[in-house]
């Protein structure tokens, strides 16, 4: 994305020195930043009075040229309105000092269908088709929406993942704040399934941050999750499938249920490699079974219990999330493998029926 193309000569700095040094080449600046370039307020706005050469995009946000914005220009407005980057003073050659931001874009980024967009989902509106530009801020940043820059308020900020040198929110943050302004049901599946299904995010990942923005009692949501899970859930079998075959792990028995003879039921789990006492779990988000913050729901509480059951039978379990299964396919045979080669120095299990699921 290229915010430095040269001004042309009919979008010039009003009142300015031909000896001052010349303006950044970015069409989209503050009042701050034009003041830093020796560029009062009241000029800048009779600059954009018509048929002047400027436009005021947002508040305290000019285009210096004419005509419509572009979506890269539009981004750049809606970032700087929000995020208000702090201006310092620094040094200039001959012992001046110039005022110059500290920080392009202060602490703000971009979120909901924009950042979808940017991530590049097709599922997401075209950025220019966009009548709103969500961006992400401190909750107690004192502005408001205005135009096309909608502000999304918010105690704690995620890392900014940099796209095209913009700071966009993550997948998952940036589809529960689309998400939360979208009333179409099949809209929101669209979106959640493209994310899974393109790898983008992870169904745990995903449902712990629609959990968190309190979206899972929504109908459109939860009718949406319902169907991700089962989304994910495909996904993540047919890459253990293929990582057992590619890394060349003996067969297990697939998808069973495990039973003490005469006993109780001990659960269902995805492989056991009978023979070695090994069985496998996938975390895919369903059962419970959520990333930190999530495990002290009543589900969570019976899964880890009958974990501890099998292993108290002499089972090993092997518990691989779904997003290590797909991050570090290699990692997790590595793991299985070892679990397999050590069940030679463990006490014999105790005997379990193996029943299919």
């Amino acid at each position: 994305m290229n915010h430095n193309t040269p001004l042309s000569s009919d979008t010039s700095l009003p009142h300015r020195s031909p000896n001052e040094p010349p303006v950044t080449g970015c069409r989209v600046l503050t009042t701050a930043q034009l003041r830093a370039q020796g560029v009062r307020p009241s000029d800048a706005l009779a600059a954009c009075r018509a048929p002047g050469p400027w436009q005021q995009l947002l508040p305290g946000v000019f285009l210096l040229r004419p005509g419509p914005p572009t979506s890269d220009e539009r981004l750049h407005a809606v970032l700087l309105y929000a995020g208000r980057p702090p201006v310092t003073r620094v040094p200039r050659q001959g012992g001046t000092t110039s005022e110059e931001p500290a920080s392009p874009y202060g602490d703000a980024l971009l979120t909901g269908l924009a950042a979808l967009a940017l991530h590049g989902f097709t599922s997401a509106p075209p950025l220019l088709a966009l009548d709103r530009l969500d961006v992400l801020v401190p909750r107690t940043r004192r502005l408001r929406s205005a135009a096309f820059a909608g502000l999304v308020r918010s105690n704690t900020l995620p890392a900014p993942q940099w796209i095209t040198g913009l700071p966009v929110a993550p997948v998952a943050r940036a589809l529960a704040d689309a998400v939360a302004d979208l009333d179409d049901a099949e809209s929101v599946r669209r979106l959640l399934t493209e994310a899974v299904r393109s790898g983008r995010c992870d169904p745990t990942t995903l449902v712990a941050e629609l959990t968190r923005a309190r979206l899972l009692n929504r109908p459109q949501v939860s009718g949406a999750v319902d169907a991700l899970r089962a989304e994910g859930r495909l996904i993540a079998e047919e890459r253990l499938y293929r990582m057992v075959r590619e890394y060349g792990l003996p067969d297990p028995l697939w998808n069973v249920d495990l039973r003490l003879p005469g006993g109780p039921h001990l659960g269902g789990v995805d492989a056991y490699w009978p023979e070695q006492a090994v069985a496998l779990e996938l975390d895919t988000g369903s059962a419970g079974r959520w990333p930190d913050g999530f495990d002290e729901s009543d589900d969570w509480c019976e899964h880890a219990r009958r974990r501890e059951h099998l292993e108290r039978l002499g089972i090993t379990v092997v518990h691989i999330p779904q997003r290590r299964l797909r991050e570090s396919m290699a990692e997790q045979a590595t793991v299985v493998r070892t679990a397999l080669m050590a069940s030679d120095e463990r006490e014999p299990a105790a005997y379990v029926m193996v029943l299919p699921r």
